[in-house]
């Protein structure tokens, strides 16, 4: 495949500039993973909750009593995913382990995804500040934060600084475009200036310039809205970007791992059905407006007013956030389960699912088509053939 500009440099590896955002739950693992690094390019899996993608761990976690015993599993399923898609990826490109830093066994998952063989680990959902100690025994696993700000950033490097360490590369997602969890305090600061990512870049340069990080080179990668190729092409060419990072254009694709109505529901939302919505996590988030979210949307006031802190409303105990707006009664935020909301999503129930999902149009409108096609659109602007 033709690549217009500079390789992607992540430790010894040159890679397409185009890089597959972490999706959980299950909707990045092992087959979208490895079809994004077979192209050479930068595939991800998502940590969260992967036991769905395997029945026998699945029929397993009907035994389970307490938290740990879920998270147990859920490293076994982890450890699978990874050999699975290293295995597929056949050396090309580059397997990454995306872990949100706003799950309480955030640090068990790191280090199962270095021991299994992941070569990178992607770290958001909070500052990751102690990912180089986590990962000190693994010199060779490539470390890269996802940040939505120069301010994070400089707090990020200083405290690396300190420990001998700097990011192989940096995400910077724009928490106006993204889907899923946003990198922004409350609903109102979402398409705040501060986030532009001209002017994060910008901020990001000077803040290298300040710390003596000139000729470091660390990557800059743009997350949010980058499913263009013009955008990409601006991002690379006008702004000093290395790459882009997409999302839900590689979820509807062919090698996606989730089920096709979730793929559908996707591809088929028009700009009205998606919407801005507090999370349990008490971070906003953008989905779809399927039937599930729409009447929540409606009774939010009503459950946030009986909000209450009893673990025992949780569905399920895997995984589980350091803060739940549902388990902790929190009031102000989110008041449903989300693992039990996504996985629902992961199976295509639209009546009960909360599907995660961009803000921009997607390259190729309701079709589903293959990594390959939309690497090549991403790249270098060739739509395939309309016909399926």
């Amino acid at each position: 495949m033709h690549n217009p500009y500079a390789p992607l440099r992540i430790k010894n590896r040159e890679l397409l500039p185009i890089v597959q955002g972490g999706m959980g739950v299950g909707i990045s693992a092992s087959s979208l993973a490895s079809a994004v690094a077979r192209e050479n390019a930068w595939g991800t899996i998502a940590s969260i909750d992967l036991r769905h993608l395997h029945p026998d761990l699945l029929e397993e976690s009907k035994k389970a009593k307490i938290e740990s015993e879920y998270n147990r599993l859920n490293l076994i399923a982890l450890d699978r995913e990874i050999k699975q898609a290293l295995a597929l990826a056949e050396g090309r490109g580059m397997i990454a382990v995306n872990v949100m830093k706003a799950v309480k066994d955030y640090e068990a998952m790191i280090k199962q995804s270095c021991e299994s063989g992941a070569q990178a680990i992607v770290m958001g959902a909070g500052l990751p500040l102690e990912l180089p100690e986590i990962t000190q025994d693994h010199p060779d696993v490539a470390l890269i934060p996802i940040l939505s700000e120069s301010r994070g950033i400089n707090i990020v490097l200083k405290r690396w600084m300190k420990k001998n360490r700097l990011p192989d590369a940096i995400v910077i997602e724009h928490p106006s475009h993204a889907g899923g969890h946003l990198g922004a305090p409350a609903m109102t600061d979402l398409s705040n200036e501060r986030f532009s990512f001209r002017r994060v870049i910008e901020e990001t340069m000077q803040v290298f310039k300040q710390l003596g990080l000139e000729g470091e080179k660390i990557p800059l990668i743009l997350a949010g809205g980058m499913a263009n190729f013009k955008k990409i092409q601006t991002a690379i060419k006008d702004w000093g970007a290395s790459a882009a990072q997409i999302g839900t254009a590689f979820a509807v694709t062919q090698e996606g791992d989730a089920h096709m109505n979730f793929k559908k529901v996707l591809s088929e939302a028009k700009e009205e059905d998606i919407v801005e919505f507090m999370s349990v996590a008490g971070l906003p988030a953008r989905g779809v407006l399927t039937p599930y979210l729409k009447k929540y949307l409606h009774n939010e006031a009503k459950l946030q007013g009986s909000a209450k802190a009893d673990p025992r409303r949780c569905v399920q105990a895997m995984n589980c956030l350091s803060v739940c707006g549902l388990r902790d009664g929190i009031s102000k935020i989110g008041q449903f389960c989300i693992d039990q909301r996504l996985t629902d999503a992961f199976n295509g129930d639209v009546r009960k699912g909360l599907f995660f999902r961009g803000k921009e149009p997607l390259p190729f409108g309701e079709q589903i088509r293959s990594v390959y096609e939309t690497i090549n659109y991403l790249l270098n602007g060739k739509a395939p053939n309309a016909s399926l």
